[in-house]
């Protein structure tokens, strides 16, 4: 039973995380060239026109964090035991994603693909310890 509650809850964090990501970068409407909710599937031609805007790839930084962050929250409350390992699963689930696409599309700039590694482990870190800080603050009472 654990390992379907464990998988429903990585299953849930990157969800999360994907529908965080989605949601930001329609912030700035020059970078939306697609008419549906989630950008991955015209994820080329989005990387080709903001190639050269370094606010795009800071916004993509900044919602990954976000998404990793509350995926790892999400992820965290859902398992039982070992909140904080299945949270920085979840931060490895979408570096090992970020970089397929580093890999897969050229269009990235260096500072993103240097960034990248100091930013999902940590924030999905942090999102396991918020919810394992909780849970104790809850048992002392």
């Amino acid at each position: 039973m654990n390992f379907l509650r464990n998988t429903l809850g990585v299953l849930l964090g990157l969800a999360a995380a994907g529908v965080i990501i989605s949601l930001c970068l329609k912030t700035n409407p020059s970078w939306i060239v697609y008419k549906e909710f989630a950008p991955f599937e015209h994820w080329e031609s989005i990387l080709q026109n903001a190639s050269g805007k370094s606010g795009f790839f800071w916004t993509l930084l900044a919602s990954s964090g976000l998404g990793v962050t509350i995926g790892g929250v999400i992820t965290a409350v859902v398992v039982k035991y070992a909140k904080v390992a299945y949270a920085i699963l979840i931060g490895f689930i979408m570096l090992f994603i970020a970089m397929l696409d580093i890999i897969i599309f050229p269009y990235h700039p260096t500072f993103y693909k240097i960034l990248i590694f100091i930013t999902y482990f940590p924030f999905a870190w942090i999102g396991g310890k918020i919810v394992e800080v909780i849970y104790e603050r809850n048992k002392k009472r």
